[in-house]
């Protein structure tokens, strides 16, 4: 490819493509017309040489090779506005605390290698992990508190959303369950006893609602507010955990649980990284987005 023949602005609309997934969200991310998006799309899929946006039935999806496209191009272009902040961060010698707000999975999944990159680079920094609150908090008052938050979702007023990791759903038991492999047929599934996670400032389970919109109620014996503590009961009795299955590989050994293929599939989960607008040039913060999507990119290559 010749670097030299490549506009910027196309980079900045393929992000917004793959943030989107739809042309006409696309467009008014980036303030361009709709008409002007689709030119920018055709260009990219002739650079690209992949059709990155497909049709199916009324909704359009992103292509694996899209897919892959979206953390490395999130991250690049992060690197790039970086080179703009004209006040150095000097990490090393650095005293800062940054404040992170996150639900526990992200904090088992991210903080180990997030934290030895830390180490390595700045270690006198010091971050603060406080716990998930739900999308009420975000607010302008909240924005001026915090540096990051990592949470599914939609984009909230104030803050920059960048895709960090995926992942998708099953079930952890433990070895040995009665149930065995069993859980894998829809009638087990559906008889198995389950613990729910709910977290703060959610209704109920999220697994739980997209169940109900598919006609399906599962059996819940006892709801808890954290995926590690629904792990901790089901590797110790004969409930089921319907959670993340990067959180389910991370303490199968510690915990002797075994992950099952559920019967049905809810998709694909997308964890996000929200940074305050008021950040973005700041340039420890974006020192910091850079290790924290670095990492994310490690998670996503090792499925």
């Amino acid at each position: 490819m010749n670097l030299a023949a490549l506009d910027l602005n196309l980079l900045v609309a393929l992000d917004a493509l793959l943030r989107e997934a739809n042309v006409s969200r696309a467009a008014m991310r980036i303030g361009l017309s709709q008409p002007a998006a689709s030119h920018a799309l055709q260009r990219l899929r002739d650079l690209i040489g992949d059709p990155l946006l497909v049709r199916t039935g009324a909704r359009m999806e992103l292509t694996p090779r899209a897919l892959a496209l979206r953390a490395p191009l999130a991250q690049a272009l992060d690197q790039v506005r970086g080179l703009f902040v004209t006040e150095a961060f000097d990490a090393a010698n650095s005293e800062r605390q940054f404040r992170l707000m996150m639900p526990d999975l992200a904090v088992e999944l991210l903080m180990p290698p997030l934290m030895a990159k830390v180490t390595q680079a700045a270690p006198n920094i010091r971050i603060d992990v406080v716990p998930w609150r739900g999308p009420a908090i975000f607010h302008a008052e909240f924005a001026r508190t915090i540096d990051m938050v990592i949470s599914i979702g939609n984009a909230f007023k104030g803050f920059h959303r960048q895709l960090l990791y995926t992942d998708s759903d099953a079930l952890a038991a433990r070895r040995g369950h009665p149930l065995g492999a069993g859980l894998k047929t829809m009638d087990t599934f559906l008889s198995a006893r389950h613990v729910a996670v709910t977290l703060r400032g959610q209704p109920e389970d999220l697994i739980d609602t997209w169940l109900r919109s598919n006609g399906i109620e599962r059996r819940i014996a006892l709801v808890v507010p954290s995926y590690i503590e629904a792990l901790h009961v089901a590797a110790r009795s004969d409930l089921v955990a319907f959670v993340p299955r990067r959180l389910i590989a991370a303490l199968a050994r510690q915990l002797s649980l075994a992950t099952i293929t559920p019967p049905l599939d809810p998709g694909i989960d997308e964890q996000y990284m929200f940074t305050p607008t008021r950040a973005q040039m700041d340039p420890g913060s974006t020192w910091l987005r850079s290790l924290m999507l670095q990492t994310g990119g490690e998670l996503d290559r090792r499925s």
